[in-house]
C-alpha cells in the first residue's frame, strides 16, 4: 500500500527515540487493530510501500525490543 492512502500525514508519528537531524527513522500510524509502519525517508516516494502488522503483533515486537 501506498504512505498517502493508507493514513493522512497528520496520523503518522515517529519514535522519540529517533534521530530527527537525519531523518534516519521509522514512522507509525495507529489504524484501528492494525499499525502501519513507514520508512520516514521515503515516506512521500510513491512507489515506497507500507508495511500493515495487527496490533497485537506490533505490541509483541515492541516488547521484545524493549527488553
Amino acid at each position: 500500500m501506498k504512505p498517502n492512502t493508507v493514513a493522512p500525514q497528520s496520523a503518522w508519528s515517529k519514535s522519540s527515540y529517533s534521530s530527527g537531524a537525519e531523518g534516519n527513522c521509522v514512522t507509525t500510524a495507529i489504524l484501528g487493530r492494525r499499525i502501519a509502519v513507514r520508512d520516514s525517508k521515503l515516506a512521500f516516494e510513491e512507489e515506497q510501500g507500507v508495511l500493515l502488522v495487527q496490533a497485537r503483533a506490533w505490541a509483541d515486537f515492541l516488547g521484545l525490543v524493549r527488553s
